[in-house]
């Protein structure tokens, strides 16, 4: 018998793909803390997006690809006028939402961020909310998607590094966003196998534009991107396109020997809503989060320093082996997004100014000779605790040490922070703070008058899971 021949026996969906399936498809999300968490993060998530269209750069990529065009009953995009189709306004909401790298994060084998999915699902539940034809979906219905998205996304990256074979984590968003969209559009468990399989087939983007000498804007909208297309994926299965069963498997050609070196994926735990109930928020800084407890480090030596900075002889940074592999560099810092990745100007910053806003990433402040000062006097060292703990299920420590020294042999305290303000372990101290975040960013972009009626929705729980969801949108036209 020849074997010039493939033989073409459709196989059965791979396992990971129908496991997601099964849990976005069947299973009811019972946690009121996971709920709790996830209007938090709906809110911290919207109001990062608000500060973003403070900046011009960002508001550049937003709208229609034509101006002037007009979509009927189209989504419409928080904060702005535009009135989309639900892909670009997936991509509107995601790209202004992780601008200024200051939504949710999730740090294990692989890192990301969670609720960018959340510019996929709110675009398509506010599209179909529209729709003259059927009632509209309730804003519980995005909270459940949420938690579902943030549970996909966190469990793959929990055991599973793509970094480290060089593809992106917004690989993760395009897969969470296409398995829970596929669901709110009522396609079937086979569908959402179907449009996994696509996600996967679509392969990743590269990590150049996030480290060094390549650090640049793209990191900004990558993620808007990535929901975006799981979104126009959803849409092409609904319309009948088939998926691909073995996508991930298939010798030779499947995910796993393309692109993930021959090895599958390994999982910790099933799926449930732990991601979202264990998500860390970015309160106090926007700032790439291996650095944030590196800032408030330094924060907190600002009053001890800043009339000393002349006289300073090392500064001495001890963190842990994501920092140092992500964001640890030396040299010219070419644009804001460059800047965000660099754990030396983050810390410089904290210590001249003992804060740090999304504007001190731009020239003006990089221009400041003392912040270029600050960063050659920085000695970065491992602390292998810290490495280790970081990886830890029951601690997931995001560990830094600051102490400065001087010229004439005496030096700071040593000020170590293991847990940032926005970690589980911080929530009662953290959520307070999270909802000033939230108004503070709100009244950027609204009056008082409807900065009102929005707090007085968004800060109850049951009023707002009731709320329609092109309702719940209005409030922030």
């Amino acid at each position: 018998m020849s074997q010039n021949v493939d033989i073409n026996i459709r196989p059965a969906p791979d396992k990971e793909l129908v496991a997601i399936a099964e849990f976005v498809h069947g299973t009811a999300i019972d946690s009121d803390a996971a709920m709790d968490t996830a209007r938090n993060c709906l809110i911290d998530t919207l109001g990062c997006g608000f500060l973003a269209l403070r900046f011009p750069e960002c508001t550049k990529m937003l709208g229609p690809h034509v101006p002037g065009t007009v979509v009927p009953n189209g989504a419409r995009v928080p904060g702005t006028s535009f009135v989309l189709d639900p892909v670009k306004a997936a991509w509107d909401i995601g790209c202004m939402i992780r601008w200024l790298d200051f939504n949710d994060t999730w740090l294990a084998a692989e890192w990301g961020h969670p609720s960018d999915n959340l510019g996929g699902i709110l675009a398509v539940a506010d599209f179909l909310s529209r729709q003259p034809d059927r009632s509209p979906l309730m804003m519980r219905d995005v909270l459940t998607a949420m938690v579902k998205a943030h549970e996909i996304q966190g469990c793959l990256a929990l055991e599973n590094s793509f970094n480290r074979v060089g593809l992106d984590h917004v690989l993760l968003v395009r897969v969470a966003t296409a398995a829970v969209v596929m669901d709110l559009l009522d396609g079937t468990q086979d569908q959402i196998v179907d449009v996994l399989s696509h996600a996967f087939v679509d392969g990743s983007s590269l990590r150049t534009y996030r480290h060094a000498p390549n650090a640049g804007p793209r990191k900004s909208w990558a993620a808007g991107d990535a929901t975006s297309r799981g979104v126009q994926l959803a849409l092409f299965v609904l319309k009948g396109e088939i998926g691909y069963p073995s996508a991930l498997t298939a010798p030779q050609w499947g995910f796993y020997d393309v692109n993930f070196k021959g090895n599958s994926f390994a999982f910790q735990r099933e799926y449930g809503s732990y991601v979202m109930e264990n998500v860390l928020f970015k309160i106090s800084y926007p700032a790439e989060f291996h650095a944030q407890t590196a800032v408030e480090a330094a924060c907190q030596l600002h009053p001890a320093v800043v009339h000393r900075i002349d006289e300073i002889d090392r500064i001495e940074l001890t963190t842990h082996e994501s920092a140092i592999r992500i964001i640890s560099k030396t040299g010219e810092l070419n644009n804001p997004a460059d800047r965000d990745h660099c754990l030396q100007y983050m810390t410089a910053i904290g210590l001249l100014k003992g804060d740090l806003v999304a504007e001190d990433y731009e020239a003006d402040v990089a221009a400041n000779p003392r912040v270029d000062q600050l960063r050659e006097l920085m000695v970065v060292s491992e602390n292998e605790r810290y490495s280790n703990e970081y990886h830890e299920p029951d601690k997931r420590s995001i560990a830094n040490a600051v102490q400065v020294f001087f010229k004439d042999g005496t030096a700071t305290e040593q000020v170590s922070i293991e847990y940032p303000l926005g970690h589980r372990r911080r929530r009662e101290e953290g959520i307070p703070e999270l909802e000033a975040k939230f108004r503070a960013n709100l009244a950027t972009r609204f009056s008082a008058r409807q900065c009102s009626r929005i707090e007085q929705v968004v800060f109850d729980q049951s009023t707002l899971e009731d709320m329609p969801v092109n309702h719940f949108v209005d409030l922030f036209v």
